[in-house]
Order: C-alpha cells, then structure tokens, then sequence
C-alpha cells in the first residue's frame, strides 16, 4: 500500500502549495521586531537625556519651544511610531501564544492592532500640534 506523501511532512497544506514551509511565515515579524528595538535604543536614550536635561523643570512655552525645532520633531514622530509598532508587534506574539481559540486570537490582535493605532495618531497629531 502507498503512502500518502502529504502525511509524511511537516509543512502546512499552504506551506506546501507555497513552497515556503513552516518556518517562513514569521521571519518578517520576527525581523520587524529586532529592526524596532534596535530603532528605539538610540531614540530611548535621545529622548530620556533630553527629558533629563533640557526639559526638567521646563515651562510649557520652552517645552513647545524645544519641540518646535525641527530635529526634535522627526525624532519624536520616528519615536512614537517605532514605539506602537513595536508594542503591537510583541502583544501579537504574546497573544499568538496563550490565546487557546482561534476567535480569542483574532480579537485580541485586532483590538491590540486597533488600540496602538489609535494611540499613533493621537500622539503624532499631539506633536505635530505643538511643532506646527
């Protein structure tokens, strides 16, 4: 009797018609991450210096002031956006991983995904407010 040669693998169905395997479906996820945590190392530190030195004990008109300028701006906007791209990205793996019904996982991402967009816009409409 032959063997099914479908049994005797361990690619999905559409890992199969794909050629691509189980592995391959989350390299673009995974690099995602590591380019926005290596992103925010720099941005973190600039951020938390300026925090630490020019914005301590500084009045909203010299705070408005040291966003208005135009490095500071970009650098802020880049900050927010690698922040909620990177916080989605990690809930995402996180609820992949502990959600035990398919319904729980699709909600659970699409609320998070959801959420960090919305806290994107805001917040960049909050610096662009301020810088413009």
């Amino acid at each position: 009797m032959a063997q099914n040669p479908a049994i005797n693998t361990l690619r999905s169905p559409l890992g199969r018609v794909r050629g691509l395997g189980s592995a391959r479906g989350g390299t673009h996820h995974w690099f995602m991450q590591r380019v926005t945590s290596v992103a925010l190392l720099p941005l973190t530190i600039w951020f938390a210096v300026a925090a630490a030195t020019t914005l301590r004990g500084a009045s909203y008109e010299d705070a408005a002031m040291w966003v208005q300028q135009p490095w500071n701006a970009v650098l802020l906007l880049a900050l927010v956006g690698a922040t909620f791209h990177h916080v989605a990205a990690g809930l995402q793996v996180v609820i992949e991983d502990y959600s035990k019904t398919e319904a729980g996982k699709l909600v659970g991402i699409l609320l998070v995904k959801a959420i960090c967009w919305l806290a994107t816009i805001a917040s960049a409409l909050a610096v662009l407010r301020v810088a413009i």
